[in-house]
């Protein structure tokens, strides 16, 4: 494993000449790709926050295109979600209330032109990760709004090895890692069966599209608004209004809830990359409460969930 004050070095002072970041940026393409012209299946570990977990992945690509894939931990409370062309289908575990988004993030999503304009990308180097020759790719931040990122990237599939969420120290926030991988195996259909516990995602659970209420009178450079939804708070009878935003890297999200009256507190805490920040804002319509949550420095979601303002009308201070 590489050591992290190596790490935060090669971040802080390598010097890429033209070759090597067209190189980069042609590995970063074939990982946006990788994903949807190749099956495997293959055991990772997942740490954050000094918490420890193992998981089990099939990834099936069907000869029409469609992508279906299975996730299960394998360690503490079973946990699953399958997958069909990155929609979820169903889950199980806690992972029913943490369900934010029913067509979630996956390397199909990265624009490397656009990853560009936030962070430099570099080769850092070679390392080997669960038995296999993999390309180090570095993706430093050009601001302080988002994290640094390292992956280890395979060789022979450009199938994601490994990844390393870094912050401004060099410091490791979040870690995913192979520790076994087969490229080209397909996974059975017995392999891609849910268990029993696994609970159908229904259209009713997931966020309904709505009319754009809120807009932010500061973003952090190169995040834009992805998604505008709404769903019934799961602690009242309230419509809470969704904004999702993304750089092609990371991604926040900010809720807006209106609070009729009841008494809340502002908050802000950070759990190793999340951040979740709270905020009482006041409207002619009322006093909402922002919450801004996602993989970003506290700071920036702090001044995110202030910026928050009603379309056409001015927030009162």
């Amino acid at each position: 494993m590489r050591f992290i004050p190596v790490i935060s070095l090669l971040l802080g002072s390598w010097l890429a000449l033209p070759a090597v970041a067209a190189e980069a940026q042609d590995w970063l393409e074939r990982l946006a790709d990788a994903g949807q012209r190749q099956s495997f299946q293959g055991t990772f570990v997942y740490e954050r926050n000094d918490s420890f977990s193992t998981h089990r992945i099939w990834h099936r690509v069907e000869e029409a295109g469609v992508v279906r894939e299975r996730l299960l931990q394998l360690d503490g409370p079973e946990q699953e979600v399958l997958r069909v062309d990155g929609s979820t289908r169903c889950v199980s575990g806690t992972l029913v209330d943490q369900l934010d988004d029913p067509q979630t993030w996956s390397a199909r999503d990265l624009n490397s032109q656009r990853l560009l304009e936030s962070y430099e990308l570099r080769i850092i180097g070679k390392s080997r990760v669960a038995g296999r020759a993999a390309v180090v790719l570095a993706l430093s931040p050009r601001d302080q709004h988002r994290y640094g990122v390292e992956l280890h990237l395979d060789q022979e599939s450009a199938l994601p090895l490994k990844s390393l969420l870094l912050n401004d120290k060099g410091q490791m926030l979040e870690r995913f890692q192979f520790t076994q991988l087969d490229v080209g195996v397909l996974p059975t259909d017995q392999e891609l069966q849910s268990g029993a516990g696994c609970q159908p995602v229904a259209a009713g659970n997931a966020r309904a599209e709505v009319v754009e209420a809120w807009r932010s009178d500061w973003l952090p450079p190169g995040f834009i608004l992805t998604r505008v939804a709404e769903r019934r708070s799961p602690v009242s009878d309230e419509q809470v209004a969704s904004l999702v935003y993304f750089d092609g890297l990371a991604r926040f999200s900010v809720f807006v809830e209106p609070l009729r009256g009841a008494m809340a507190a502002d908050a802000r805490s950070q759990l190793g990359p999340t951040a979740a920040v709270s905020r009482r804002l006041a409207t002619p319509d009322g006093n909402v409460m922002v919450t801004v949550v996602g993989e970003i420095p506290l700071g920036t979601a702090e001044r995110v969930a202030l910026s928050m303002r009603a379309i056409g009308e001015q927030a009162i201070q």
